[in-house]
């Protein structure tokens, strides 16, 4: 049975990155469209699958994580201005929706980067 899992840590602060806002959606011909809302726990991670068996479909998928208000809120960015770093859209392939796939997030206030996880 597959399914979609990601998390998130802060390089910046060596720890799991608590509190961050993630969008899910699937992109099709008539646009996107929204799959869940969800944030992340503690441990820096969902705590569901965002998508298990049926629910996933092979195509084209995006994360969006609001990293802008986790760093805020984290005390690594401050005010309301512009940040270098605000949305951070992922946008990968599920072209065998009987795997497992896990897609993380890595930030710090000037760089991110992700994976294809287990």
């Amino acid at each position: 049975m597959g399914r979609l899992s990601t998390h998130v840590l802060d390089t910046a602060l060596g720890k799991p990155a608590k509190g961050v806002k993630i969008t899910l959606y699937r992109l099709t011909e008539g646009g996107p469209e929204r799959i869940a809302d969800v944030e992340t726990n503690a441990d820096g991670r969902t705590d569901q699958p965002l998508l298990t068996g049926d629910a996933l479909i092979e195509g084209i998928y995006e994360l969006v994580f609001a990293a802008g208000d986790y760093l805020r809120a984290s005390g690594q960015a401050s005010g309301q201005g512009l940040l270098f770093l605000d949305r951070i859209p992922i946008r990968f392939g599920v072209p065998d929706a009987g795997q497992h796939y896990h897609v993380p997030l890595l930030i710090s206030p000037f760089a991110y980067s992700t994976y294809r996880g287990s």
